[in-house]
């Protein structure tokens, strides 16, 4: 008579605690960051002019142009301040070597045959994606925040509307990106890959 051996569970990944932070802080500063732009947004919108469209007022945060800037200056400080030493971070820990897109992952995309090994390279490609849109977004919005100071930023993107333009479509992407990260996160480690980050 044989016994079956107790089944165990999954482990959870474990996830250095860095980690965590940085992604906390980020997702909090760009829901934050989103909220409130959406209020400046709507003080004078990208598209259509003052008679263009309007965020409904469950979406935005700060009540009124003035809070919504300070609301969104103050998270973009702490956004910009969490991407500076997270970069420190996977530099000095070489952490970037095995959690972003590598020639390796760009051959799985073209040439494997493996379905696993090809969602895990799509997979550091979008999470590798997801940082120069980032910094875009960060970018382009101290060249709103000051744009006297950074003129330069301004010049560059030939006209303050095509500042504003390419900043607020860094929204959409961001959205995707990160929708398309966890989904990936998902099939890759189901939930509690998703869940070791955040728990």
């Amino acid at each position: 008579m044989t016994t079956k051996a107790p089944s165990r569970k999954p482990a959870v990944p474990k996830q250095a605690l860095a980690a965590k932070i940085f992604h906390w802080i980020n997702l909090g500063s760009l829901l934050a960051m989103m909220g409130s732009g959406l209020q400046i947004y709507n003080a004078n919108p990208v598209f259509g002019g003052r008679e263009g469209f309007h965020f409904p007022d469950f979406l935005i945060v700060g009540g009124w142009l003035a809070g919504g800037r300070h609301w969104h200056f103050f998270f973009m400080w702490l956004f910009g301040l969490n991407l500076l030493w997270y970069g420190i971070y996977i530099l000095v820990t070489r952490r970037w070597q095995n959690r972003y897109v590598g020639k390796n992952d760009l051959e799985a995309l073209q040439k494997g045959k493996n379905p696993k090994r090809r969602n895990y390279a799509l997979h550091r490609l979008v999470y590798t994606s997801m940082f120069p849109i980032l910094l875009m977004a960060l970018f382009t919005g101290l060249g709103m925040y000051k744009p006297v100071q950074f003129g330069w930023i301004v010049e560059l993107f030939g006209s303050w509307q095509a500042l504003r333009t390419v900043h607020f479509l860094t929204v959409p992407l961001a959205l995707g990106l990160m929708a398309v990260h966890s989904l990936l996160a998902l099939q890759v480690g189901q939930w509690k890959l998703v869940r070791s980050i955040f728990a």
